[in-house]
């Protein structure tokens, strides 16, 4: 049994999502930001990041570039979150797709985030065949977001 795929976040992602996550919570969404806010799955306590949020045949996703973060565990074990811009707040629940429900998402995310999460994705781009999407898949969660 392989372990999950996660890449550590380096300092220069640090400083990127500090930056996002400043401009975010000010109200400037940067090509569609959000302050991620959700619970501990240990502490309990609140957790706070900037997202991509993909609009997406008129859904909404997440798509954790770098794998099993440690958002995307606790996403998974509080069942909900919150996503803000500005002042404004919105509790959501979700959905976790199935590895075959990926590619078409993922190559969204990777045609309008490229320049940013591309690293995270071993030369996989938008315009990879479809195979190829579906073979990264099991190393990307995505969630499918129902706001309430």
């Amino acid at each position: 049994m392989t372990s999950p795929r996660y890449v550590k976040p380096g300092k220069s992602t640090n400083m990127f999502n500090s930056a996002v996550r400043g401009l975010t919570k000010l109200g400037v969404s940067v090509l569609g930001s959000r302050v991620l806010i959700i619970r501990g799955r240990k502490s309990g306590e609140p957790r706070e990041l900037p997202v991509n949020l993909l609009p997406f045949e008129g859904k909404q996703y997440l798509v954790a570039a770098r794998g099993e973060t440690q958002w995307v565990r606790n996403l998974r074990a509080a069942g909900e979150g919150q996503l803000r811009v500005g002042r404004r707040t919105e509790t959501f629940t979700y959905r976790e797709l199935a590895d075959d429900e990926k590619p078409a998402i993922l190559r969204s995310y990777l045609k309008r985030w490229a320049f940013e999460v591309g690293v995270f994705f071993d030369g996989v781009n938008a315009k990879a065949p479809e195979e190829k999407l579906r073979e990264i898949a099991p190393g990307y969660p995505v969630f499918e977001i129902r706001t309430q």
